[in-house]
């Protein structure tokens, strides 16, 4: 094949050493708008897996880079003045100059012809080329080119940030954090040589603004940043390499993914995006030069597999294209999530969080790595840690015995205390009869009460089947306004009560719009065939098309409605509930009167979002009004609507900021569900972000709920203060006990288990630790395998 790669960066040197280690009878072409072995930037960095990629792929490269690399396992915090080191990170750190020097010398090496100081506009310019590897940067002149067939998104973030060096050495990858006036900035530092460490500065734009280091030079910032960091520089110079830069020396990042990597142009060549041309990482986790090694990897592999004549290109870009998009999707993703933790982290958490926690959430930012991979890498800094949490919650651990999993600590809220963080989510049974709970409801609940999990939560509970509008979902879920239903319920809250530890809670809520539906496993939220009753909302909006319209609720009607809430309220307390929660999230009668979706109303209760929260409130006021003082009351809220023109994210956190004025004591944080257009991005743990902003930034409890399945997400969203509770659902339908089962996978003895349940206990932990021993073995006889064979490499 004739191949030209139009960009002298990582990608295009590497694929075009590999591809012609490969084949050598491949023509190919490097083509570099910079002198020969000159660039610019300061180091890069990427990890321990990438290196041994490398190593698989082109022994000789990754020998002499590995002679002129920076290895180290550490992570350094300096943050309150206290200093926190943690490791078992793997990093390694190298000078872009000198690894782009050893490619260019590796691909003449090997016959590739490097054609510098020359700029490619087109690959039109190069009319026989078979394939034209476009890794031209992210500023890709081919991919503007090409952009409706490539279809860029570009999104510029609003952190700046400048990119220095210092001839301070530094052996950690080592994080500064410095308040001033107006905010914070934080440092990322890390050596790339014997003698230089990269120094990046960042901040919110609005801290740069005030400091007016949009009106600096490049050298007056510098002269800024030496000051800001000199307790830690201790009179190192700071330096810049981008002299050649016109204007501001402080950039944005610009976060690039594209639809489509491949084409084929007017003269039959295949062009393809590589490197930063069609996706870029945030250096947050430092992942652009990985991504762009990996790239070159992955389609030298499919050549190699599926041919690598000119007939192949087409059938491999497509496979290319399909495979490395997700892999390449999921880092940015994770360093998505990193970039967006360093953009609020001065309003968020620097001002709320001791240094501890601080660390553990930076550690975690991507939420690529979770609490059972940092015991993986210092398992010592992790129990520390434990130990800290334990004893900052009232716990006393003695110096010789495992502090408790995160999730295992308790947690006190008014005159109630949690045994630990885990809720039973209300979870519809669509088992009642007239609004009765019965024996299918006493053994579901009484189960999970003797599972391990802190509190049960019953499933929404409407407060009327009367008043004209029958609150209920479906015919089999159940109500609050008379007295069989109370002793119903009160029959189950006393067995939780006499045979657990565990606590219980009632939410009370109307279904509004998604009211008169079938039962769960038949078509869940379309009508009954036959005998629906009339339905209310805020406004005449139908849930969907095969729904009723509701009938937009009176004043009047509004009044008695909240009455009856208030009655379920006390009917709540009378049956002995120990927790209390008002369902205004998913599309129900409250929630339709939150969301503008749903709320048309032009009277007070309408239109601006205090106005469409202002029934609720005083539905909710009532509510705390009748319910003991002592006893926690929570509100279940759809943080984000995933809908055009609904409510956002930053909604939310108005709304949680009135539901606390109000008296509220923990927003439990859902999302979605409000309108059939709503096109959630589902993911593990996909809704912890809401519930994390709205704890840190409105300063109130969460609880934090969807796609929490294992104790690893439990313990990482608790140990970094994303949520103080988690909702678990689904896995408890599965598993009556998850709490306990997931606590005995962790080995951790943290844990009441009921008495006549003691000796499964112990076969369940005997057994567990048998598996885990083997896993062990096999796992080091793996790793001294590979350890092996990089020595044989070497």
């Amino acid at each position: 094949m004739n191949i030209v790669c139009i960009g002298g960066g990582p990608a295009g040197l590497y694929f075009a050493l590999l591809m012609k280690q490969h084949n050598p009878a491949h023509d190919i072409t490097v083509v570099e708008r910079n002198k020969p072995y000159d660039t610019f930037g300061w180091g890069v960095v990427f990890s321990d897996a990438t290196m041994d990629n490398m190593r698989a792929w082109d022994p000789v490269t990754a020998a002499e880079i590995e002679q002129a690399f920076n290895h180290w396992d550490d992570i350094e915090l300096h943050f309150k003045g206290e200093v926190i080191r943690s490791g078992g990170h793997g990093f390694v750190g190298i000078g872009r100059k000198k690894l782009l020097n050893i490619l260019q010398a590796r691909c003449e090496q090997l016959g590739v012809k490097l054609v510098f100081e020359t700029d490619a506009d087109s690959d039109a310019q190069y009319p026989d080329a078979d394939l034209i590897i476009a890794s031209d940067g992210i500023n890709s002149k081919i991919r503007t080119l090409h952009q409706d067939v490539f279809k860029p998104e570009l999104v510029v973030r609003p952190n700046r940030y400048i990119w220095l060096g210092t001839h301070k050495l530094y052996d950690a990858f080592t994080f500064l954090f410095e308040q001033t006036e107006h905010g914070w900035f934080q440092a990322h530092i890390y050596k790339f040589d014997e003698n230089t460490t990269t120094f990046i500065v960042e901040c919110p734009e609005h801290v740069w603004l005030a400091h007016g280091l949009d009106k600096a030079t490049q050298d007056e910032s510098i002269a800024f940043c030496e000051k800001l960091f000199a307790n830690n520089l201790q009179g190192a110079q700071l330096m810049t390499n981008a002299r050649h830069l016109r204007g501001s020396a402080w950039l944005n990042f610009t976060r690039v993914k594209c639809d489509q990597w491949w084409l084929r142009n007017d003269h039959g060549s295949h062009v393809v995006l590589m490197g930063d041309a069609v996706h870029t990482a945030h250096f947050a986790i430092g992942s652009g030069t990985k991504l762009a090694i990996e790239d070159a990897i992955e389609l030298t592999r499919l050549f190699k597999e599926m041919g690598d004549a000119p007939a192949h290109i087409g059938e491999v870009l497509t496979r290319y294209q399909a495979l490395r998009s997700v892999e390449a999707l999921k880092l940015q993703n994770a360093a998505w999530n990193a970039m967006e933790w360093f953009e609020v982290c001065g309003e968020r958490y620097c001002n709320t969080m001791e240094p501890p926690q601080f660390m553990y959430s930076m550690l975690t930012r991507s939420q690529r790595i979770s609490h059972e991979n940092l015991r993986l890498r210092d398992a010592g800094w992790l129990e520390g840690y434990e130990r800290w949490i334990a004893e900052r919650d009232g716990l006393t651990v003695d110096a010789v015995s495992h502090p408790p999993p995160p999730m295992l600590t308790p947690f006190t809220v008014r005159g109630l205390t949690l045994k630990n963080r885990i809720v039973v989510s209300p979870m519809a049974q669509y088992k009642s009869v007239d609004g009765v709970v019965g024996d299918w409801h006493m053994v579901h609940l009484g189960a999970r009460a003797v599972g391990g999990a802190a509190m049960v939560m019953v499933e929404m509970t409407s407060p009327t089947m009367a008043l004209g509008y029958d609150g209920r979902i479906t015919p089999g879920c159940p109500a609050l306004e008379n007295d069989a239903q109370q002793a119903a319920f009160k029959r189950i809250v006393d067995f939780v009560h006499a045979q657990s530890d565990a606590k219980i809670g009632l939410q009370l809520g109307h279904s509004g719009p998604k009211g008169s539906t079938q039962l769960g496993w038949q078509e869940m939220d379309e009508p009954l065939p036959s005998g629906n009753w009339p339905l209310a909302a805020a406004s005449a909006v139908p849930y969907g098309e095969q729904n009723q319209v509701p009938a937009e609720l009176s004043r009047a009607e509004m009044d008695a409605l909240r009455d009856a809430f208030v009655a379920a309220t006390r009917r709540a307390d009378a049956a002995g509930f120990d927790w209390l929660e008002l369902h205004c999230a998913h599309g129900y009668l409250l929630a339709s009167f939150i969301s503008p979706l749903t709320n048309q109303r032009t009277d007070e209760y309408g239109g601006s979002l205090e106005n469409r929260c202002r029934y609720p409130l005083e539905v909710f006021r009532a509510m705390r009004a009748a319910w003991p003082a002592d006893k926690p009351m929570s509100v279940r809220i759809s943080a984000h609507d995933w809908a055009p023109g609904g409510n956002t994210p930053a909604d939310a956190l108005e709304i949680a900021r009135l539901f606390k004025a109000a008296g509220c004591d923990v927003i439990d944080v859902s999302s979605g569900q409000t309108t059939r257009d709503a096109r959630p991005v589902y993911g593990r743990m996909y809704q912890t972000p809401f519930a994390d902003r709205i704890r840190n930034e409105a300063g109130i409890a969460t609880m934090a709920v969807g796609a929490i399945s294992e104790a690893d997400h439990a313990n990482s969203i608790i140990a970094a203060g994303r949520a103080d509770l988690c909702a678990v659902g689904r896995p408890h339908l599965a598993d009556p006990a998850w709490t306990l089962h997931e606590t005995a996978k962790l080995q951790s003895q943290a844990i009441h288990w009921p008495q006549p349940y003691l000796s499964g206990r112990d076969q369940m932990y005997r057994e567990l630790a048998r598996h885990k021993a083997i896993a062990d073995a096999a796992d080091k006889e793996l790793n001294d395998f590979k350890a092996e064979a990089r020595r044989v490499v070497a």
